[in-house]
């Protein structure tokens, strides 16, 4: 398991809601770190949520939650790399 801010590796834990990351203190249980956490999608998130969570970089008390399978180097870099590769598909269509 990798911290979601820091990308430092944590090993195996039991998030809960007052979790954090040995190295930079950072709450672990966050919409951030969350498997179903998908910005751009209702509420920024793949599951049925029904209230917003205002802060996705603090700790919450979501009922969905899951530790997403975030690698070093990796974290919400993969989204972000979609992102570009999109980005960069239209530039190449549209100049």
């Amino acid at each position: 398991m990798v911290c979601w801010k820091c990308k430092k590796e944590i090993g195996e834990l039991t998030v809960s809601r007052s979790t954090e990351c040995p190295s930079c203190k950072a709450d672990l249980h966050v919409c951030k770190a969350c498997k179903f956490f998908s910005p751009g999608n209702h509420y920024d998130c793949k599951e049925t949520v029904e209230d917003p969570v205002a802060d996705k970089e603090r700790s919450n008390f979501c009922d969905w939650f899951k530790y997403g399978n975030l690698s070093a180097g990796d974290g919400s870099s993969s989204e972000k790399s979609k992102a570009d590769s999109a980005k960069d598909a239209f530039n190449a269509l549209f100049g």
